[in-house]
């Protein structure tokens, strides 16, 4: 008899973990709270006066150093993926800076007084400095400032930084620094702004694969096959409760008494429960402590998204500006068309900003007419004239970022304990692992929770730990090395 699967959310790792399922012939049910798969990496529709549009929940692009994954995605696309050159900028202080730095750049638009500081910072004050023995235990600040000195910090990553998770820099883990920032130190700045041989310093991957219409079609066109192959997926489905050792209870098994037998939800609202041999966790950990008993205290940083139609062809040329000035409400500007033209309109383009907030906050209640007065005001001081169609909509991403404070790990660990005993339960993907990672990290971590089950190997600690080196999680990807095939290339 074959083994019954219930995965929660259809997001990229639970949709993986059904893909491999369905391979070996179990039966799978995919339970997801929204209308939509995709998770975080759904692409929304929005049809206006000029036609339809199209907006991600936050900026997705496809990079991988996985081979076979790599292809696995090539196969299930095909025509509909593009090829793509990412191109940033960082907006601050009524300046434009390249990104990554570029010795030019620099140099034509800092002001005096930052690359003095720095200057001084480099020579006279990192040199006696001394780091932190233990990332675990230091902060965000701290690992800045002892690696790029006290001016850089001040203009480049504080202000940022504090808008972006609504807490002192001091407050935040290191491991976000660590994770984010490819440099090493000041010193190492100085040697990448100086290119040899015309050589361009790589501190993150630039090209990247991205589908015809939105991020989200690449889970659209996987839900769509794994339901032709008999995969369930229950959209709009509210987890209540996971019911523990039932059958143990009755069948007197003790062995079994720490397992879960059932999933328990509401859909449209009727309550149902479905029995299960093995659970594949890929919603919030925190979500999943409480239901099965435990406060975590984890918690996340959550966004709010502001789309809004153009009637203009292009905004500008940059996939992304990062929006350093913290008195401008939002951490990034993107223009979804930089990544593929059918994002909008022909002759049309569009704007979307992510605004940190946290759930039930000011920002998070704001009025649409009160955003959009306060959005304008911003694109206004970053020179993008008032060409919209009159057309918006926000959109709320709860779990957003996992909050990396100082207190996580200890609180992560304590929260693994606690899931760990339920032997049938894996929990995998960025939610599930409570995990800052990519697209790409999410998927494979869903391969490896259903190969763990299918060959009846104890593999969550691994799941947990997967990609969870010590450095920057974007620098490479194998795409950079390959050719753009003819007439797939968008920029």
């Amino acid at each position: 008899m074959s083994k019954q699967i219930v995965i929660l959310g259809a997001g990229p790792a639970g949709l993986m973990a059904a893909w491999e399922f369905n391979q070996a012939g179990y039966q799978v049910t995919i339970l997801e709270r929204e209308e939509f798969v995709g998770g975080m990496c759904a692409t929304q529709t929005f049809q206006g006066e000029k036609g339809e549009y199209r907006f991600d929940y936050g900026g997705h692009r496809f990079i991988t150093k996985n081979p076979k994954l790599l292809q696995f995605i090539d196969d299930l696309m095909t025509d509909d993926l593009l090829y793509a050159e990412r191109t940033s900028v960082i907006r601050f202080k009524g300046r434009t800076y390249n990104y990554p730095l570029a010795i030019g750049n620099l140099l034509r638009n800092a002001p005096i007084s930052l690359l003095a500081g720095a200057a001084i910072d480099l020579v006279f004050k990192l040199p006696f400095q001394k780091r932190p023995n233990e990332q675990s235990t230091s902060n965000f600040a701290e690992w800045i400032e002892t690696r790029f000195g006290t001016t850089l910090y001040k203009n480049f990553f504080e202000g940022y930084t504090s808008k972006l998770w609504g807490i002192d820099p001091r407050q935040l883990s290191a491991d976000w620094a660590s994770q984010r920032i490819s440099l090493l130190d000041l010193k190492d700045v100085v040697r990448r702004l100086i290119p040899k041989r015309g050589a361009t310093p790589r501190t993150y991957a630039k090209k990247y694969r991205y589908p015809k219409l939105g991020f989200g079609q690449m889970y659209t066109k996987l839900a769509d096959k794994l339901q032709a192959q008999g995969v369930t997926i229950v959209r709009g489905a509210n987890i209540t409760a996971l019911e523990q050792g039932r059958d143990a209870l009755k069948n007197n098994d003790l062995n079994k008494i720490n397992s879960i037998d059932a999933v328990t939800y509401e859909l449209n609202g009727e309550t149902h429960s479905i029995n299960c041999d093995h659970v594949v966790g890929t919603i919030p950990l925190p979500v999943v402590c409480k239901l099965t008993g435990f406060d975590s205290g984890l918690t996340y940083r959550s966004l709010r998204f502001f789309n809004m139609p153009m009637d203009i062809e292009n905004v500008s040329q940059n996939t992304w500006q990062y929006l350093s000035d913290p008195e401008l409400i939002g951490t990034r500007l993107q223009e979804p068309r930089r990544r593929s033209p059918f994002m909008a309109p022909k002759g049309q383009t569009s704007v979307m900003i992510e605004i940190p907030c946290n759930k039930g906050d000011d920002v998070w209640h704001m009025d649409n007419d009160k955003l959009l007065k306060r959005v304008k005001q911003d694109l206004d001081h970053l020179g993008i004239p008032d060409v919209s169609t009159g057309e918006f909509f926000t959109t709320y991403t709860e779990y957003a970022y996992p909050m990396m404070d100082v207190s996580y790990n200890a609180k992560r660990e304590r929260a693994i304990t606690h899931l760990n005993q339920f032997g049938n339960l894996v929990m995998t993907g960025r939610q599930g692992t409570f995990r800052y990672i990519f697209t790409d990290t999410a998927m494979e971590m869903g391969l490896m929770a259903a190969e763990g089950i299918i060959k009846g190997e104890d593999n969550r600690r691994q799941i947990f730990d997967h990609r969870n080196e010590k450095t920057v999680i974007e620098v490479q990807s194998i795409m950079d090395d390959k050719k753009t095939p003819e007439g797939k290339h968008v920029t």
